[in-house]
């Protein structure tokens, strides 16, 4: 039995410094308040939180784990002002944002400051950036160019794939002009008749098919027709063909991988902030070209 002679909140091994008070941290309400709350971010529960509070003496007198526990949120045991659970839960959820907050920092994109007026090819990678960036979309981009020597070469680009694994601020600020390489989802040099294909993390590239040329979104496993002739270029995919001076020909092939419908509120090809919004409530030319019925531009 506990002695009502013994001091409130002190037990025997706090006498020699090593009482759970010094493990809890921020008990009393201690932390940093902008970098969250260390102490709390030890404990995985709320019981193993109250468990550092406990010492042996207790158990040996008390015989019973679960009143231990109850007698340091109450205020018995335990170093200084206990944590109520509502507050051990607040402080923890806090302190878990703040981690994730530092391990993934706001990254600028690639065409923030960059004029990209009397472009629209690099206005429509612009637009594509951050949806392609986050997952929220998929693009395919079909080049039709010249590479350094001259020669025609066309191909067809996995867009968040090339975001992750390069940086793009040279191509917005026309420094660096976007080429297919022989890396890309698939690639054909006109003059050496060199014809690579290769799988993305995003695509799967389907060459052998009656059908022609097709690629499968590993996500959703959706088919993605690139053939110009095809109407429907598949499902939740659009097709837009972009007027362009850099290259001889860009059509890039927009991939929904969520429900919510991608738009930059004036048509996929505008200059406004990319939003997300539900079909029930769009612009019916824009749900008209989303679910794939307007003919090949």
């Amino acid at each position: 039995m506990i002695s009502d002679t013994e001091p409130r909140g002190g037990s025997a091994g706090t006498e020699n410094g090593e009482g759970a008070g010094n493990g809890a941290g921020g008990a009393s309400g201690g932390g940093d308040a902008t970098g969250g709350d260390n102490g709390v971010a030890d404990f995985a529960t709320y019981e193993d939180y109250l468990d550092s509070q406990i010492q042996p003496i207790d158990l040996f007198y008390l015989e019973d784990k679960e009143l231990a526990r109850q007698l340091v949120e109450l205020g018995y045991r335990g170093s200084g002002e206990p944590l109520k659970r509502e507050e051990f839960e607040s402080r923890k959820k806090a302190a878990e944002s703040f981690r994730l907050s530092k391990r993934n920092p706001t990254k600028a994109l690639a065409h923030q400051g960059k004029d990209l007026t009397g472009f629209p090819f690099l206005q429509a990678l612009a637009d594509r950036e951050e949806a392609n960036r986050s997952g929220k979309l998929t693009s395919i981009i079909f080049l039709r160019t010249r590479n350094a020597k001259k020669q025609e070469i066309s191909g067809y680009i996995d867009y968040a794939h090339r975001l992750k694994c390069e940086n793009f601020e040279p191509y917005f600020s026309r420094s660096k002009l976007l080429l297919p390489r022989p890396s890309d989802l698939s690639f054909y040099n006109w003059e050496t008749q060199t014809c690579t294909s290769n799988n993305s993390p995003n695509f799967q590239v389907m060459a052998d098919n009656e059908n022609g040329l097709l690629f499968k979104n590993k996500r959703d496993r959706k088919i993605i027709n690139v053939d110009p002739k095809e109407v429907n270029p598949g499902d939740n995919t659009t097709r837009l063909e972009v007027p362009t001076t850099q290259h001889i020909q860009v059509v890039i092939y927009d991939h929904l991988t969520r429900r919510k419908v991608w738009t930059d509120g004036r048509g996929v090809s505008g200059r406004t902030k990319l939003t997300n919004i539900s079909t029930d409530v769009m612009h019916p030319t824009i749900l008209y070209i989303i679910q794939g019925r307007a003919s090949t531009i």
